[in-house]
């Protein structure tokens, strides 16, 4: 497995720390016992850096005990999900590859199934290794093998392996359908893997391996930037609250629109905000190299700015071809300036994930323009099924997808009937939990006894709503309004339900609605009017109800005027926000002027600003109509 000695030590002392660091050399990489997310582990770089973090280390342990370990800098980071069964019959379900190297907790990196970098050597080493740790431990169920890989030549260390169900269970399973829950809890009464049902196809059993024909990429989700002073950077200890999961054919598709699932304001890797923002290609090496959320955006940036491959991999660690990809999306993007808007151009950028929204501003011409010119040519994306050993057998779930990498539709489309499209929750982050999807999946079993067919668009692999045998029928998609347009252009569904997963469904109610979408329940304009500050204020206004003294601003002058006739504080308001996002009570000159920095004010993004009641009491009322 390695030609190297040990490299890993136990301790259950500072002063037992130290010694055996002294002996692998530094850096270190430090890991507490039983413990989850990676709680006090740390990188030490030198002797003062370990002494300082160590007894914290320590504590964090149920028994006291931390691994001493050899730092692998820059080494490729995979995971190998394994069941087996009491008569040691095993299978490897999922082999996920991490685009962050090690150094970044797994649950924290960006990973790809199947792995895209590894010959054919170093998968049977691992796959073989995998199946003698699980062997080797007695497992009986499932359980994840994590393994370091060197880049320079074929050295393998096994991290850890985790005996459990655990956030990597999850995504495997929603990434192949092979339900790693329910195959557990048979082995678990006794059953073999050869005795057991694979429940996506009814046709073959839980011993046949997982072959898929398409990509899955998940990213997570942090909502760090609603703490002050915090240390945004990623590292061995977990920070994210959520995370997204995308299905394409290529690697471009699925990261794309990985990106826009995060809801950050991006219409995908490149033609967005920090695509056109202005940091320098040194700014956006510095944020690569001090591990910042979201790397792809400055990876991107960075590219665009005349970064080479080599300084983003040196700045980042990340395998070059990833990278390559990442530069090819921005190649391309700045090839569109001045180009035509003709059908092959179209189907080729498609196929890389590009939205309208991001071909409209490469290109330079309306939204609506590129929609309608995608449906005169018939440049429309197929629906593919997921049927866990690519299309040797049939699947009897409708566990759905939608690519432009494909030449026809997987299921037989049926236009007909009284139908409704649930839109989900999308992603956890603060204010998104599983009351949302609660909501949605609720709407679903009541949506039941009036409806024919019952549809659910989500992309949150941690939920409920997108177990495909809780749904009739999922689409694991993105959650636009460029995508349900496409869904219900194909399928005609009667109404599309926007309430119950939270604020997704909200933002996007009234622009379905104007391009012809009827919507269940509350009208698109009035989903507007409540959720946008100004006109909701303005509606409080005619109607002779209090509220405090109010502006919508598109500028800090406009900002300044107001403030400078009622005082402070105020209370900072952007619309469409959830769980208080980007919502601040300013006190001074100086943290309004930090505040609207940030903001980024203008006539498309406007701000309502008001006077904050300072010891007012608050009360809610939930009212049905």
């Amino acid at each position: 497995m390695s030609k190297y000695p040990s490299t890993s030590f136990s301790a259950r002392s500072s002063e037992e720390a130290l010694e055996k660091a002294e002996k692998i050399g530094y850096p270190v990489m430090v890991r507490v016992s039983f413990n989850l997310g990676g709680r006090g582990s740390t990188v030490a770089w030198d002797r003062e850096s370990l002494r300082s973090s160590i007894d914290r280390a320590l504590s964090q342990s149920y028994i006291g005990e931390v691994l001493v370990e050899k730092y692998l800098h820059h080494w490729k980071e995979l995971e190998f999900e394994v069941m087996r069964d009491s008569k040691g019959n095993s299978a490897v379900i999922a082999c996920v590859e991490n685009l962050d190297p090690m150094g970044v907790h797994t649950g924290e990196s960006i990973v790809i199934t199947p792995c895209q970098t590894l010959d054919n050597k170093e998968l049977q080493e691992m796959r073989s290794l995998s199946t003698m740790v699980a062997k080797s431990i007695d497992l009986v169920g499932e359980c994840n093998v994590q393994f370091a890989l060197s880049p320079k030549d074929y050295t393998t260390y096994v991290i850890e392996t985790n005996p459990r169900m655990s956030r990597s269970s999850a995504l495997a399973s929603k990434a192949t359908g092979y339900p790693l829950a329910y195959v557990s809890a048979k082995l678990a009464l006794g059953y073999t893997l050869d005795e057991v049902l694979n429940k996506v196809s009814g046709a073959t059993c839980a011993c046949f391996e997982p072959s898929l024909d398409y990509v899955v990429i998940k990213i997570p989700r942090w909502d760090l930037q609603k703490f002050e002073e915090v240390e945004t950077s990623l590292g061995t200890e977990m920070k994210s609250v959520g995370e997204v999961m995308s299905i394409g054919r290529s690697f471009e598709e699925a990261l794309q629109k990985a990106v826009r699932m995060l809801d950050l304001g991006e219409p995908g890797v490149v033609g967005g905000r920090t695509y056109h923002s202005t940091l320098s290609k040194e700014q956006a090496l510095e944020l690569l190299r001090t591990r910042k959320p979201y790397w792809p955006l400055y990876a991107a940036k960075a590219f665009k700015e005349g970064a080479s491959l080599e300084e983003v991999y040196n700045s980042t660690g990340i395998d070059k071809f990833f990278l390559k990809k990442l530069e090819n999306l921005v190649k391309t993007y700045e090839s569109l300036k001045g180009s035509r808007l003709d059908s092959r151009k179209l189907l080729e950028l498609k196929k890389l994930g590009f939205s309208d929204e991001q071909i409209s501003k490469g290109i330079g011409v309306s939204e609506d323009k590129v929609f309608k010119t995608r449906l005169e040519h018939g440049v429309l994306p197929k629906v593919k099924l997921i049927d866990t050993l690519a299309g040797e057998w049939p699947a009897v779930t409708n566990y759905l997808y939608m690519t432009y990498v494909g030449q026809e539709d997987d299921i037989e489309l049926s236009s007909t009937g009284n139908r409704l499209l649930i839109v989900g929750a999308g992603g956890f982050r603060i204010g998104v939990s599983v009351e949302f999807d609660w909501g949605v999946v609720s709407l679903m079993q009541a949506a039941l006894k009036y409806f024919d067919d019952v549809t659910i668009l989500n992309y949150n692999p941690e939920t409920v709503s997108t177990d495909w045998d809780v749904a009739r029928k999922l689409y694991f998609d993105e959650i636009s309004v460029e995508r349900v347009l496409d869904i219900v252009n194909k399928e005609r569904y009667t109404y599309v339900a926007t309430f119950a997963g939270g604020q997704l469904g909200n933002n996007i109610a009234r622009e379905l609605e104007e391009k012809g979408v009827r919507l269940l329940g509350s009208s698109g304009k009035s989903v507007d009017k409540a959720e946008d500050r100004e006109k909701f204020s303005s509606l409080l206004d005619s109607l002779g109800i209090k509220q405090p003294p109010w502006v919508s601003a598109t500028d800090m002058d406009q900002v300044r005027k107001f403030v400078e006739s009622v005082g402070f504080p105020v209370l900072l308001r952007p619309s469409y926000v959830l769980s208080g996002s980007s919502m601040r009570v300013i006190w001074n000159w100086k943290g309004l002027e930090e505040f609207v920095k940030v903001a980024r004010l203008s006539t498309k993004y406007p701000i309502v600003v008001s006077k904050f009641l300072e010891n007012a009491y608050e009360a809610e009322v939930d009212g049905v109509e």
